[in-house]
């Protein structure tokens, strides 16, 4: 790195990733050329990845606010009461440039990242989830980059001792040269104990504490709002390196702290580390600072301002604490073993000014650097609507075979390689384990639960982003009715290629329009989330990704649903109307190897009616089973139930539709429902009040999945195809590496 007083040259900006008009900025701003760590702070602060300089117009436009809702976007994550005065608090966040350079790592500090987030604010960690996409799994990288992911979240997750209750992965050639790793946690906490990030008190010690800042991670923030080009191997040196046992101590130091009373705000150190904990906590709070960096805890020698400010290290925390607390908080920071060093203190000048060495090496005003950050109105383009594949369009195959086909296609193969690497019955209190629509955890010590998923179908964005938004929320508001949760919130995480491109300005602004469409008609507010922009390489962008994180509560986890089937005898009740939608399905890109046609279009108003249905019969206790119809359709679905149940059915396609769209069309606002014979009257007459359609299409039983008149194949065949091609990929012989 250059020294700190090298001049600042045209190439020096755009290293930093700074435009030629933001840099004029910085000039009026600073009213002087700043020196390189100046620079550097303001690379990184506006710098897409901490800025959301090409998104912030359009997210402001998302549903926030709820009854429930104690803390909505803006904090480390989000918060939602819970009852009882607990509140659960969350959220999702991206490392999927780290983690193309250096899986492992990359993945590993995700989640440690996202850990941080739950905890500053006061909550005990009690879940994790992920949302996984790999390239081509022919694509030379892939297996690699799986695995070291896989062993990345499982190394830090099992060893800070918090379950990973599930997620999803799918394989796509768009990602290959860009993989997505989305990591999520929910917490717990006293609704009455949230701890914010507001800076507040002048004269207050500011109080640094966890491990000792490294060279690791310089530029992470940077890097992340960059496209990749052939050098990105070149990169790794950007990535931070996790340690999961100096996080589990920082967890338990901080909820200690958090019981006495002294901290008056507190920040982790994520991307942009001391920059941007320390400018947001002083903006918040319309105060100034002043650092010594001298005091901060160093393991390296020699480090200068510039290195030390933009540090990603891991397991850090910065906090201000009220005046004479310094040496408790000291002392429990000594007792986990954890850095502790008072490194500066609030001023009312709102400037940051750092000092090294008994000079001063950086003079900010914080409040134009942190909310003057550029706000782009990017053009945007609409895109272009595919048109609509009628089922006579679509070449008819044995649905037997094409079932077989798609059951074990990687997106639909069973992911059980991953998860059970995965530690997701640490602390006890799992009750659906990853497999299911949504995983369940317990309430510890109360009869409540949560339930949490993640969901997104990346196909139907590309086909028609403001849809795909759409239907993206409304899977996910599926999956949590189809355990018997209400749902409650969302935290999104936008995964978008190059936002210059008004192509792709397009893809965000109409998938956070359908976003917001659905969270305001399902009442499924958007509590936090994170953007990761410029997912492409050499200029080719991924599909658009909006995933999203949602939890919903549950009164009673003895109440709750799951999709095995339970008892032959069954009847089989499919909810929803199913007119054999077969455009950007799994069905034409796997059987037919086409990826065209628009998307199932979603009907909201039918979504809210149908999962309210469900919850009811779930509540009752009247449905032995209940799976929400999503990718691959119905014979998809009821295969997925048998195969889980080790129990076949038999079912019976209606008539009036030609047998592959009814089989494998993926029309939305569809779950199947089994329940003894005695309780189908009741079920149907319910139905018909609600509104909802109903329909019995088969019984449960036997060893064997039958479609009558079209063929029978055993459910142990059906679990062979499954579960054999992730193992079966990833024990491969690997040619690469």
């Amino acid at each position: 790195m250059t020294g700190i007083n090298s001049p600042i040259t045209a190439e020096v900006i755009k290293s930093h990733g700074l435009t030629a008009e933001e840099y004029q900025r910085v000039l009026d701003i600073m009213g002087r050329e700043p020196n390189l760590t100046e620079l550097g702070i303001f690379s990184v602060m506006w710098s897409e990845h901490c800025s959301y300089k090409s998104s912030k117009k359009w997210l402001k436009t998302l549903p926030t606010t709820a009854p429930w809702v104690i803390c909505g976007p803006g904090e480390n994550a989000g918060v939602i009461d819970i009852g009882d005065g607990q509140a659960a608090i969350f959220k999702m966040e991206s490392h999927n440039h780290p983690s193309f350079i250096e899986p492992y790592q990359g993945a590993a500090t995700g989640v440690g990242g996202i850990l941080r987030d739950v905890f500053t604010m006061g909550a005990r960690p009690i879940a994790n989830m992920n949302a996984l996409r790999f390239g081509d799994p022919n694509h030379p990288k892939t297996r690699h980059l799986v695995a070291g992911v896989v062993a990345g979240i499982g190394g830090y997750g099992n060893c800070v001792g918090v379950p990973t209750v599930g997620g999803e992965t799918n394989f796509h050639a768009s990602y290959n040269g860009n993989i997505l790793v989305n990591a999520m946690t929910v917490g717990l906490a006293q609704a009455d104990r949230i701890f914010y990030s507001a800076a507040a008190g002048v004269g207050n010690p500011v109080v640094y504490v966890g491990s000792k800042t490294g060279r690791d991670g310089i530029h992470g923030a940077t890097m992340a709002s960059a496209e990749f080009s052939e050098d990105s191997e070149e990169k790794r040196p950007t990535v931070q390196v996790g340690d999961p046992f100096t996080e589990k101590l920082l967890i338990e130091a901080c909820l200690e702290m958090m019981a006495t009373d002294s901290i008056i705000a507190i920040q982790d150190m994520g991307a942009a580390g001391l920059t941007s904990s320390s400018f947001e906590m002083a903006s918040k709070g319309g105060l100034g600072i002043e650092m010594d960096l001298d005091a901060v805890p160093m393991r390296e020698e020699g480090m200068t301002p510039y290195e030390i400010m933009l540090s990603e290290s891991q397991e850090r925390m910065l906090m201000v604490l009220k005046p004479g607390c310094e040496d408790q908080a000291r002392a429990i920071f000594d007792k986990w073993e954890l850095d502790f060093a008072v490194i500066g203190h609030l001023t009312d000048t709102g400037r940051m000014v750092l000092k090294r060495h008994g000079a001063i090496v950086a003079d900010l005003p914080i409040d134009p650097l942190a909310k003057a950050s550029p706000e782009y109105d990017r053009p945007w383009v609409a895109g272009t609507k595919r048109p609509v594949l009628e089922p006579k369009q679509v070449p008819a195959t044995d649905p037997i075979t094409a079932l077989k086909t798609l059951l074990a296609c990687p997106d639909l193969a069973s992911k059980r390689w991953i998860w059970q690497q995965y530690d997701h019955m640490v602390m006890g209190d799992t009750v659906q384990r990853p497999g299911g629509d949504a995983a369940v955890v317990r309430i510890h010590g109360s009869r409540k639960g949560l339930a949490i998923t993640t969901d997104c179908t990346p196909r139907y964005c590309l086909a028609d982003p403001h849809e795909g938004g759409r239907q993206a929320v409304a899977e996910a508001y599926r999956n949590l009715s189809a355990v018997g949760a209400r749902p409650l919130a969302v935290t999104d995480n936008l995964n978008f290629g190059n936002p210059e491109k008004p192509e792709i300005m397009g893809q965000i602004v109409e998938a956070i329009q359908g976003m917001g469409e659905a969270c305001r008609s399902l009442d499924f507010p958007v509590v936090s989330g994170n953007v990761s922009l410029y997912n492409e390489t050499n200029g080719v962008a991924i599909l658009p990704t909006p995933a999203i994180g949602a939890v919903g509560l549950l009164e009673d986890v003895e109440n709750t649903a799951s999709l095995p089937f339970k008892q032959a005898g069954d009847a089989i009740i499919l909810l929803g109307e199913t007119k054999g939608w077969l455009g950007a399905s799994l069905y034409l890109r796997e059987v037919c190897g086409r990826e065209e046609g628009a998307p199932p279009p979603v009907a909201l108003h039918r979504e809210r009616r149908e999962g309210e249905f469900v919850r009811a019969m779930i509540g009752e206790g009247t449905v032995t089973a209940v799976h929400d119809v999503s990718d691959g359709g119905i014979l998809v679905a009821v295969a997925e139930m048998a195969m889980a149940a080790g129990m076949g059915a038999t079912v019976e396609a209606a008539h009036g539709l030609p047998l592959h769209a009814w089989c494998f069309g993926e029309d939305q606002g569809r779950y199947l429902m089994t329940a003894p014979a005695s309780q189908l009257p009741a079920i149907l007459e319910a139905a018909q009040r609600a509104d909802v359609a109903a329909r019995v299409i088969g019984t449960t039983g036997g060893a064997d999945l039958t479609l009558k008149g079209a063929g029978t194949i055993s459910v142990g065949e059906l679990v062979r195809l499954n579960e054999s091609w992730l193992p079966g990929f990833m024990s491969a012989p690997d040619t690469n590496h």
